[in-house]
């Protein structure tokens, strides 16, 4: 997986190098961040990125990360990153975009989170929720948080409907790790005024071990947001199989208010479910239902606070946990 990321690395910076003379835009971000919940859980976590456009319609992004737990087996802190202890690259890649009316518009290479429904790290990072959905937590037979692929994505279409398919091998990072192989995930979206819709599928390897696991995982999604007035409403949902002979079905919705007279404050809620159909006593099935507020202190420095409370199978040790995260970041451009 690292030698994987290597590559990656190398072949963003020789298209950094090769376009130096014509360089445009490029920034270093940096975010810290510190929590705890009620669960006697902490955590610090820092990620480092390098992104911009080092040519024209050329744009790379190179990202590390590294964060501790105080406990693992939980999903706390875990909405973008893993917390288990070790620097970690992350996103790696390079993307052109073409200019112009045709229907090709971007290509992107190199080491990139998997493109199945809301899955960049901004949409789950930054908002102000402290766990990842219950289908994007590894250990609910689903998706993970910590997918990504090393492979090449292409992304075609007209300016208000596009279909991206991407071709690569897992390079995970996290508690579920998937097995070697291929994987081929295809989004379509279209947008409509303030709504965006949009259906993926995925193919790929399991993560759990091949003596347990057999055959592929297979899922497929809808998702969509709708914004305006400072309110977002957005959402995914996903059926299909882990691996062979079992079922996972789930979702959430998300509310997310920010308006003038609310001042530094971003208000949030979620409520989702899962069900993992299998034989006894494997099967699962959980809801949960999380509101806080997101409230920046000064400049880039934010603090987010939320209750959760959920039902049935639990990924923490009591039904309701509250929790605090501090996050600051600052940017340097060049």
């Amino acid at each position: 997986m690292i030698g994987a990321a290597r590559v990656a690395v190398v072949g963003a910076a020789c298209a950094l190098s090769a376009a130096t003379a014509s360089a445009q835009t490029l920034a270093v971000d940096t975010t810290q961040s510190v929590g705890a919940s009620s669960e006697s859980i902490s955590a610090a976590g820092m990620q480092v990125r390098l992104l911009g456009e080092v040519a024209t319609g050329l744009r790379i992004h190179l990202e590390a990360a590294w964060g501790a737990r105080s406990r693992d087996e939980s999903d706390v802190f875990g909405t973008a990153y893993p917390y288990d202890g070790r620097p970690q690259i992350i996103e790696t890649y390079a993307e052109y975009f073409f200019a112009g009316g045709r229907s090709l518009r971007s290509i992107k290479g190199g080491r990139y989170r998997t493109p199945f429904g809301i899955s960049a790290a901004s949409d789950h990072a930054y908002i102000g929720f402290l766990r990842p959905p219950l289908i994007r937590y590894g250990e609910y037979f689903a998706l993970s948080s910590g997918y990504l692929e090393h492979g090449v994505a292409v992304v075609v279409g007209v300016p208000r409907f596009s279909v991206e398919a991407s071709v690569g091998t897992p390079g995970d990072v996290g508690e579920a790790t998937r097995r070697s192989g291929v994987t081929g995930v295809v989004r379509t979206e279209a947008a409509a005024g303030p709504l965006i819709v949009g259906a993926s599928f995925l193919d790929t390897t399991p993560y759990l071990p091949a003596g347990f696991a057999r055959g592929r995982a297979r899922f497929g999604g809808v998702d969509a947001r709708w914004m305006k007035g400072g309110v977002m409403l957005r959402g995914e949902w996903l059926d299909g199989q882990p691996f062979d002979g079992t079922r996972t079905a789930g979702g959430y919705v998300d509310l997310v208010v920010h308006r003038p007279r609310m001042g530094p404050a971003t208000a949030f809620a979620r409520a989702e479910r899962l069900g993992y159909d299998a034989a006894p006593p494997f099967a699962l099935a959980s809801h949960r239902y999380t509101g806080g507020a997101r409230v920046r202190i000064v400049g880039r420095l934010a603090v987010s606070i939320g209750v959760v409370h959920q039902a049935g199978q639990l990924t923490q040790r009591h039904r309701t946990a509250a929790e605090i995260g501090l996050t600051g970041s600052w940017r340097k451009r060049f």
